[in-house]
């Protein structure tokens, strides 16, 4: 992202008053390939493709600032790959990927795992090697990388013995569980450190964890709070960027104890409430319907939208408008342009 975009954001998870309300969007892998007219396989695979859509979404959408930007991914697949899942590639969808474990009654065979090397260890490797090879091209267009990601600690757990049997161990294995969450909260925090080291300019972290939604308060207190506080608090003075759009409104309240200050959230929830909820100290990413209406609507049904988003927030602080979740497979140019077309 640019200096100025830059600038945006850091004003933004400060909390400043905006001349404007700015538009910010999460796009990875799902929606770009195809919106550029390449395979994910390409995409994934190819340096240069890769470099090529990153730029092309830039040139069709001058007014987006993108999160994180130029997103070296693999789908959900880099971080449950350093533990040896198996990665099914396919040529236009993401990657699937193949769980360690089928039963939480076998739980305990990835609390005895080692946890990943990110320089070593499944795709993690791959995608530093990548970041160092076109962090010289960001730089010659003027621009860096300011923002890394990692998906959360339950994310990663869940993927390597399915969401299902994640959230059983949870009641029936509650030791078992801390201690493979301890080992997939050290992975988040290595990979991002791993990122920014191979980066030059680095000074913000993106943590996408869904899972937490799917908790009771007493649940998020006890299996969520304490990992993902010891991630956000490992960076202090960096822009802090959580994403979770699951409709579960248990853990908005204790955002702000987080060092979070930047928070992209569901549709479904209305984003008033939303501000209630989180308080003042929170900037809002969102909250555009995803799919119903920024992929399968029309530039007039994103725009009613985005007008809605803006009259329910009722300021020009504390809030950039974006989808309510990341940018879905199929999304047209013409509605993400009607977004910024109205602020």
């Amino acid at each position: 992202m640019n200096s100025n975009q830059w600038k945006i954001i850091k004003d933004c998870a400060n909390l400043k008053d905006m001349d404007s309300v700015p538009v910010g969007l999460i796009v990875d892998s799902p929606w770009i390939p195809g919106y550029t007219g390449m395979s994910t396989m390409d995409y994934f695979t190819i340096p240069d493709k890769w470099w090529e859509a990153n730029i092309k979404i830039r040139k069709d959408f001058p007014g987006i600032i993108f999160i994180p930007d130029f997103w070296v991914e693999f789908g959900m697949a880099t971080e449950p790959s350093g533990f040896g899942c198996k990665v099914s590639f396919y040529k236009n969808k993401t990657p699937n990927i193949n769980h360690i474990i089928s039963s939480a009654d076998d739980i305990e065979y990835l609390t005895g795992m080692k946890i990943p090397d990110p320089k070593t260890d499944g795709l993690m490797p791959v995608v530093l090697n990548l970041y160092e090879y076109i962090e010289k091209n960001v730089k010659n267009i003027g621009e860096s990388i300011k923002i890394v990601a990692a998906r959360g600690p339950l994310t990663t757990a869940a993927h390597l013995m399915g969401l299902t049997e994640f959230l059983v161990s949870l009641k029936i294995y509650p030791e078992a569980v801390h201690m493979l969450l301890k080992m997939t909260t050290t992975l988040a925090k290595n990979w991002l450190e791993a990122q920014a080291e191979v980066l030059s300019e680095v000074q913000g972290i993106l943590v996408l964890d869904d899972v937490v939604g799917f908790l009771s308060k007493e649940d998020y207190m006890e299996f969520a709070h304490p990992y993902l506080k010891e991630i956000f608090s490992s960076f202090p003075g960096w822009v802090k960027i959580y994403h979770n759009d699951t409709d579960n409104t248990v853990y908005y309240g204790f955002l702000e104890d987080l060092g979070v200050n930047i928070f992209n959230f569901t549709h479904k929830q209305e984003i008033s409430k939303v501000k209630s909820l989180v308080g003042d100290k929170v900037c809002l990413l969102g909250n555009i319907p995803p799919l119903e209406v920024l992929t399968m609507g029309n530039p007039e049904t994103v725009r009613d939208a985005a007008h809605k988003c803006l009259k329910s927030h009722g300021a020009k602080k504390g809030i950039i408008l974006s989808a309510g979740g990341g940018v879905s497979p199929g999304t047209p140019g013409e509605n993400i342009r009607s977004i910024y077309k109205i602020c």
